[in-house]
């Protein structure tokens, strides 16, 4: 798993000092915010029968607000995001909370063994591992069903894996693209090391979606720092994804199929990518997607006016903390006025560069009132937030530039108060594995890893 992430950060480097690649620039949000005014008319929410009334639409809101304390995210956040995305705001959803690699597997291998016409599967890391091997069999067996399997791995992140494991399927019917081959003689309208596809969706007839920052290998399986005859198995990672039923599945549909046709793949089957949806729960959800190149990147602009909209909580948790100043404000911000800001990071890495980096920030936050976690039960790989009990968000984005400025990303943004109080129970889980981090204890700190924290971050800060 580590070794994609060691080889694309080398990559990263190299380019920049040949080339300058790191000047790109993320959006200023405070300007985006500005240019999107908080309005009297009610959000448009779409729905399995198309775009609800303005009456509708306030109707939800209106009941969302009145079923718990009165929070400004519901209404600025959703102008802001309004402003920058097509994606709709989508109501009818059911989502259930997948709180780590067991629990997602077995939903994965659920709705795969239900298929009916297609199967299609966008994953940064494939694993020739058991797990792996697993999946491979499967989809297998469901193409011999006469269910069309689709998949698009990332041809970086899944480095290790040999082209045999990916052939295999190819031979088996499947249809199989590799995103931005390392070969530049390849068949791409551009070629690049920077741009990769770090999402991780599966999406099985139209119907279901999974989504979140689980890629396809046994580290999600392993037992945290099982011994066995004095040897230490390989460490559990620590993720979360979530199960979508309902309208929203059409959005990452839309993701998959761009991804799909920008790659070159062969034609899509007229297989039934977009039915008509039921809906299956009380669910608001938002698809935030973006890619290298926008004039916005969604996801940041995302996190940064949530956090800015924060009134009484903010409860994160991050694999790869290496921020932007702009999400530093905004946290600051935020535990100045007195929201309850708490932070839960890596105490393990598969990178010691990137935790070394995180710690630089550590300071300023911990000055402000922001109480930081470091996880060490397991190796820390979620990206989530909840804030006031109402707005969550999980995804594949992590807080570092490589997914903010580089990467291919997705995350799902749910406005639901009975799965905000499911995210909320995961994170007080997750404190029970981590350690409190003290201003009074880390000032005193000696200066050695104080300068090599502040000497990776010059560097990491590109990655």
């Amino acid at each position: 798993m580590k070794a994609g992430r060691h080889v694309l950060q080398v990559f990263l480097l190299f380019t920049i000092l040949i080339n300058g690649n790191g000047c790109a620039a993320l959006p200023n949000v405070s300007e985006v915010i500005e240019e999107a005014p908080l309005s009297h008319a009610p959000r448009r929410i779409s729905s399995s029968k198309g775009l609800l009334s303005p009456a509708m639409s306030k109707a939800i809101m209106n009941r969302l607000k009145r079923a718990g304390r009165p929070t400004d995210i519901l209404e600025r956040h959703a102008v802001v995001m309004e402003s920058v995305t097509e994606a709709p705001l989508t109501n009818g959803n059911k989502v259930t909370l997948l709180a780590d690699g067991t629990a997602t597997y077995a939903a994965m291998f659920k709705a795969i063994r239900r298929a009916k016409d297609h199967i299609n599967i966008e994953s940064y890391i494939i694993e020739d591992d058991d797990t792996g091997r697993a999946f491979a069999d499967l989809l297998l067996h469901k193409q011999a069903q006469g269910v069309q399997v689709h998949l698009v791995y990332d041809s970086l992140g899944s480095i290790k894996t040999p082209e045999s494991f990916f052939q295999r399927l190819r031979d088996g019917g499947v249809g199989v693209v590799a995103f931005n081959p390392l070969n530049p003689t390849s068949d791409r309208d551009e070629w690049g090391l920077t741009h990769r596809d770090h999402r991780k969706i599966l999406i099985v007839d139209g119907m279901l979606a999974i989504v979140g920052g689980i890629n396809i290998s046994k580290v999600y399986s392993s037992n945290p720092f099982k011994r066995k005859h004095n040897e230490t198995t390989p460490i559990h990672w620590r993720d979360t994804d979530i199960q979508i039923e309902g309208p929203a599945v059409a959005e990452l549909q839309k993701l998959f199929r761009a991804t799909w046709q920008a790659q070159k793949g062969p034609k899509l089957s007229d297989s039934n990518f977009f039915p008509a949806v039921q809906e299956r729960g009380k669910a608001l959800v938002r698809v935030v997607g973006s890619s290298p190149g926008e004039s916005n990147r969604l996801p940041f602009i995302m996190y940064v006016s949530a956090l800015s909209f924060a009134e009484y909580s903010i409860h994160m948790t991050h694999s790869y903390f290496i921020p932007d100043g702009q999400i530093i404000e905004a946290l600051s911000d935020a535990a100045q006025r007195g929201v309850d800001v708490k932070l839960i990071l890596p105490g393990v890495s598969d990178s010691q560069l990137a935790l070394h980096a995180q710690r630089h920030y550590y300071a300023g936050l911990l000055k402000s009132g922001v109480k930081i976690y470091e996880h060490g039960s397991s190796l820390l790989h979620a990206k989530t937030a909840v804030i006031d009990k109402v707005w969550s968000t999980v995804g594949s984005t992590n807080m570092d530039f490589l997914s903010l400025l580089h990467n291919d990303e997705v995350n799902a943004v749910i406005l639901n108060r009975d799965f905000a109080a499911a995210m909320e129970k995961m994170f007080v889980s997750d404190l029970a594995g981590s350690r409190q981090i003290h201003w009074d204890d880390w000032k005193e700190r000696p200066w050695l890893p104080r300068v090599r924290e502040w000497f990776v971050n010059l560097f990491m800060q590109w990655l």
